[in-house]
């Protein structure tokens, strides 16, 4: 198909497999967008960004300007949660260009009447969209193009910036090109920055030996408050199976009083949409909820689609399991792990649509009636990329503030479609991510590639089912470190306590697994105890929500250091109004110095000129005046957290 546009547009950025996945931000954040616009010859070219919300019909534009090698760019602010559309449009001006020409010519000495004659006739072309002021102007400017006694005022008005704004503002855009619609998803500011803190109902008793309850549960919500945690996470509240159920430490065989895994969803007691009887009832839960949010606190639920063999789903609905030929249904596993006490869900079954139906349901159910807003999804890699895209998409169109975390710890590209179908949050590598080439090359890799645009990161690091081999019988310096490296490179930050900041750690021999892990038993912890660890948690936590700075991912450079053993990271919110430098010695047991150097380019100062760097974990301040700039850190307290002043 042949049409007369002149103006081509390509390589259009951001966007994600040509528009089929939509990029994310949150709200009062910028998207930028840039691309290749050119035409043939040398005539002046305009394009806009144009923007709407999915609920406006109007369209909203913003300029883009020229930069190098016919790359443009233009940058709009998204306001409404909810999904934007945007779109280039681009056309030769030809108002611009006449006035570009005109003006060439007369610097070369040209006479220019029979220019001021085709001017006239642009201005008349947009007389009936100006404003009655600008009207005036305009008449009187084709006035002075036709006659040749004001040739010298015509002239100075022919080339005027003034002219310039009101044919700018008022384009023909003859034969224009425009580009396909493009999306992005809009999340609330809790998308970008969570602290979240994960603990078992079971084990919130203050009395050993009793199973915990949601009662119990409320009255730790101050300490969770305290140590500034913002998201509760719990594993699943819900029945837990008796057919098959495991023992202490995935003992294949569960002794009288085993409690069971939490992820063995379903009993006799009810699924998915019930709540374990020993933790308390559905208004338990509720005030729990309650009580939490007057805390500033998100309760998280767990959304994990498996069964236990005594899931009421497994009587009710047969066919969305896969049965054997012996009458039985293979249990999960992800080698060497087995999980015989979990039931697949078999997504391929011919009543895949109630299935799906009812899988909707069950979210719809825990946002509606407790108002949940926020899911930890458990193994989501294990089930169908589209079918994620489809909840969360139908999800979001009634409630739009629910948040989706991905817990798969797999391939990046699955990883990544993940995020891509709709998924909020993202569980890392970080968690194996220790030496300085290690973090620097991931952070990069997140932060300055594609990822960026779709994938936001959460830095665990510990969960109940990785115990990583770093933290196992790890010191105090070392928890700090990993905690703190996780706090203030990403955003969103999260840890499964209390035996992270109690430093319970002991493992299962050359397995990344807790021993005696409570995902098998009721542990009982002293919830009053207070250490060095919480104290220094509390306080980073406090810090990030001081420092907008450490509120987003993506606006962080890496420093040079003579020091391998030490890592130092600048960050600046998206208007430079807040920056922070992190400086972090990765040597838990000794004392290292070295050199810092500072971004002075990217941090907008010049060699010589003095800045005040304040640590805000000790509230001491330096003045700084060099490039390089001398540090020493003790595995007591290894890490510098400067707010920065110029």
């Amino acid at each position: 198909m042949h049409d007369q546009r002149r103006v081509h547009i390509e390589n259009i950025m951001p966007q994600l497999n040509g528009g089929e996945n939509y990029i994310k931000r949150v709200t009062g954040q910028a998207v930028t967008v840039t691309a290749d616009i050119l035409s043939d010859g040398h005539d002046v070219m305009e394009a806009v960004v144009k923007f709407r919300h999915e609920k406006e019909k109007k369209w909203a534009e913003v300029r883009m300007a020229p930069a190098q090698n016919d790359s443009w760019e233009g940058r709009f602010t998204v306001t409404k949660q909810g999904v934007y559309y945007y779109c280039i449009e681009a056309w030769i001006d030809y108002a611009l260009n006449w006035q570009y020409g005109t003006n060439r010519k007369i610097l070369d000495n040209q006479k220019v009447i029979s220019e001021l004659l085709e001017g006239a006739e642009y201005i008349k072309a947009i007389l009936d969209k100006a404003a009655k002021a600008e009207q005036e102007y305009l008449k009187r400017l084709i006035s002075l193009f036709n006659n040749e006694k004001d040739y010298d005022e015509a002239v100075r008005e022919a080339v005027s910036d003034k002219l310039k704004s009101i044919f700018k503002k008022y384009p023909s855009r003859f034969l224009a090109s425009q580009s396909a619609e493009l999306r992005v998803y809009v999340d609330r500011q809790k998308a970008l920055f969570s602290t979240w803190y994960e603990f078992f109902p079971r084990s919130a008793s203050a009395e050993e030996g009793k199973h915990g309850t949601f009662k119990d549960c409320e009255k730790l919500l101050p300490r969770v408050a305290a140590m500034g945690f913002d998201t509760l996470y719990f594993p699943p509240v819900h029945p837990i199976g008796e057919v098959n159920r495991k023992g202490k430490n995935n003992a294949t065989t569960a002794q009288p009083g085993d409690v069971g895994s939490p992820w063995g969803i379903g009993s006799q007691y009810g699924g998915h949409k019930s709540i374990h009887p020993e933790l308390g009832t559905l208004d338990d839960f509720k005030s729990l909820v309650n009580a939490a949010k007057a805390l500033d606190i998100e309760i998280a639920m767990d959304f994990a689609l498996q069964a236990a063999p005594d899931h009421p789903y497994v009587k009710e609905f047969p066919q969305w399991f896969r049965w054997r030929p012996d009458g039985t249904v293979q249990y999960a596993e992800n080698p060497p792990k087995k999980y015989q006490d979990i039931l697949p869900i078999y997504f391929e079954s011919g009543d895949w649509k109630n299935l799906w139906k009812e899988l909707l349901g069950i979210a719809l159910f825990w946002v509606e009636e407790c108002g949940i807003r926020v899911f930890r999804v458990d193994n989501p890699h294990t089930k169908p990329f589209y079918f994620w895209g489809w909840l969360i998409g139908e999800v979001k169109k009634k409630y739009p503030d629910v948040l989706f975390l991905s817990e798969a710890f797999t391939r990046p590209k699955i990883m990544h479609q993940l995020a891509k179908q709709g998924f909020t949050q993202s569980y890392t590598y970080f968690t194996w991510r220790n030496t300085k080439a290690e973090l620097t090359e991931y952070m990069n890799e997140l932060t300055r590639t594609e990822q960026k645009e779709f994938f936001r990161p959460n830095f665990w690091p510990n969960t109940p089912d990785i115990n990583p081999y770093p933290l196992q019988g790890a010191n105090e310096a070392t928890h700090l470190q990993k905690y703190f490296l996780a706090a203030t490179l990403s955003s969103n930050v999260g840890i499964y306590g209390p035996v992270f900041e109690y430093m319970v750690s002991d493992a299962i021999p050359g397995k990344e697994e807790y021993l005696d892990s409570e995902k098998y038993e009721v542990r009982h912890w002293d919830w009053k105890k207070e250490n060095k660890i919480t104290t220094l948690i509390s306080r980073v936590n406090r810090i990030r929500r001081e420092q907008p700075s450490l509120q987003q991912t993506n606006n962080i450079e890496f420093c040079d250091t003579d020091n391998d053993q030490l890592i130092a990271y600048y960050k600046h919110n998206d208007s430079k109004e807040n920056e922070t430098l992190m400086i972090v010695s990765l040597d838990a047991h000794y004392s290292k110095q070295g050199w810092v150097k500072l971004p002075l380019q990217s941090m907008g100062i010049h060699a010589g000129q003095t800045i005040i760097v304040t640590d805000l974990i000790t509230g001491n301040s330096y003045h700084w005046d060099k490039e390089w700039n001398y540090v020493e850190l003790h595995p007591a307290l290894p890490f510098h957290l400067f707010k920065i002043q110029k």
